[in-house]
């Protein structure tokens, strides 16, 4: 019990360097500690113990969801809270096979056992980014945003990082507690993850892309409270405001949030949507606002419609959609039914949609949670002339009051940018709304849970990273095969 309750805490206590950017080192410690267990606990009570570590780590990082599904969803505060545990508890199972694999075939030996334990991370990861849809929210890799590894994303991705980091703190803990080794040899495990992260650190970086042209934005961000949003009598005044703030635009670029106008073009005041497209049409400044398209024949879409001088309207249509929020998973329609949240089972977009193109500029948008993927994002850049040279994020999370969740999709939509070398443009109903570089430094931001207009210059750029080169063709397999190769290649045969 000692074990399962100390994991526990362990993986709660990770958590704080998701929102506290500065506090990555303490994951690794974390880590270490969880990788120490491991090594001294047979099978079964690794698994159990990586089983807490992983729950608590889940349900310490995405608690918010209780309050989409009690607060907005009128779901029974005991029932929301069981939720959220059961979600936390069934994707750790992952990181449970990967504890009692790690028990059974280490070999005694700090340094194959640092990378087999790196190897067993990374596949468990994958598995819980990409199985049954993906929820890879507070993957390990996130935590080091502002860490010297963040370096290294260009190459290896969110997942790569993540590994990377549970392989050091496990090679640190190995070499120190390896019995019968010289203090020299005790030391070595962390000194070289010193001066890794230490070179790491020093190192600029390297500039795979090159700048492009540069275009004025601005981003709304309308702050309209979640059970205000699809309420009739409040929904005028939100349409009232943003389109006020996107007619008095007057840069390059206007961004509006995710179903920033919550109505279907045929649904709008009389009007509205031939405004949009003649006002935008005639003039030299460009706008992409979020909405839902379609009709009960060819079925629904949250998408973003964009209007620009000399085009016809542009149309993008979310392909990653949210389970239990934009579809619904087999077996599961009893439990949306007892929420009152508007759901639906949305139609999917392509993968690779064209981008929306703004003075030269070609603009990739994507919502919400959609740049939690950073493989399908990459598979836009295949074609290096259609690439696109700017990312834009349009997001609603007030859905999650206010709470970490602002914070933690904003370091995700930071590493999209570190990953991909590309700006992000972020419009966001209640935050964070924000222009990121290139290099996933915060350039420009409103606070959250406000109402207001930020205006930015961006640049765009074109290139690709190595991630894009092997992510935007394979996916992740290829990190899948080095897990699975690397966990084969040194596992203790029995």
């Amino acid at each position: 019990m000692i074990p399962t309750a100390l994991a526990a805490a362990l993986g709660a206590l990770q958590t704080l360097a998701y929102v506290h950017t500065g506090l990555w080192w303490l994951q690794l410690v974390c880590i270490a500690a969880l990788a120490w267990q491991f090594a001294h606990l047979p099978p079964r009570g690794a698994a159990l113990a990586a089983l807490a570590y992983g729950s608590a780590w889940i349900a310490a990082g995405t608690w918010w969801l209780f309050i989409s599904m009690h607060r907005y969803g009128g779901l029974p505060a005991w029932m929301a809270a069981l939720a959220v545990l059961g979600l936390a508890v069934f994707v750790s199972l992952y990181l449970a096979l990967a504890g009692a694999a790690f028990a059974r075939w280490r070999r005694g030996r700090p340094l194959a056992d640092a990378a087999l334990f790196g190897a067993l991370w990374l596949l468990a990861e994958l598995a819980r980014g990409e199985i049954f849809t993906g929820f890879p929210w507070v993957a390990s890799g996130y935590a080091h945003i502002d860490s010297p590894l963040a370096r290294l994303a260009p190459w290896i991705g969110v997942y790569g990082i993540g590994a990377l980091a549970a392989a050091l703190a496990a090679g640190a803990v190995f070499t120190l507690t390896a019995p019968d080794a010289s203090w020299r040899r005790r030391l070595a495990g962390p000194l070289v993850g010193a001066l890794l992260l230490g070179g790491l650190a020093l190192w600029p970086g390297v500039d795979f892309t090159r700048p492009t042209g540069s275009l004025s934005v601005t981003l709304l961000q309308g702050n309209v409270p979640q059970d205000e949003k699809f309420e009739t009598t409040h929904q005028a005044a939100a349409l009232e405001w943003h389109l006020g703030a996107l007619f008095d635009a007057r840069t390059d670029f206007v961004l509006a949030p995710e179903t920033s106008i919550p109505f279907l073009p045929q649904q709008m005041p009389e009007g509205v949507w031939e405004q949009l497209q003649t006002h935008f049409g005639a003039g030299p400044i460009a706008a992409l606002v979020g909405l839902p398209l379609g009709d009960p024949q060819a079925g629904y879409t949250n998408s973003a419609a964009g209007f620009a001088a000399g085009q016809p309207v542009y149309r993008y249509d979310k392909q990653h959609l949210v389970p239990f929020g934009e579809f619904i998973p087999t077996g599961f329609r009893w439990f949306t039914e007892m929420m009152d949240i508007p759901l639906g089972d949305f139609n999917r977009g392509p993968l690779v949609a064209p981008s929306f193109v703004v003075k030269g500029e070609r603009v990739a948008p994507n919502i919400c949670y959609e740049d939690l993927f950073g493989e399908e994002l990459a598979a836009r850049f295949v074609d290096a002339s259609q690439a696109p040279t700017m990312l834009a994020n349009i997001s609603n999370i007030g859905w999650f009051g206010e709470t970490i969740a602002v914070d933690q999709h904003l370091q995700i939509s930071r590493m999209r940018s570190l990953e991909l070398q590309r700006p992000m443009l972020r419009a966001t109903n209640t935050g964070a709304t924000a222009v990121i570089d290139h290099r996933g430094v915060l350039r420009e931001h409103l606070a959250p849970h406000t109402r207001g207009v930020l205006e930015a210059r961006v640049q765009g750029r074109d290139g690709r990273t190595p991630f894009v080169l092997w992510a935007g063709r394979f996916g992740l397999w290829p990190l899948w095969a080095l897990g699975a190769l690397v966990a084969l290649a040194l596992r203790r045969r029995a």
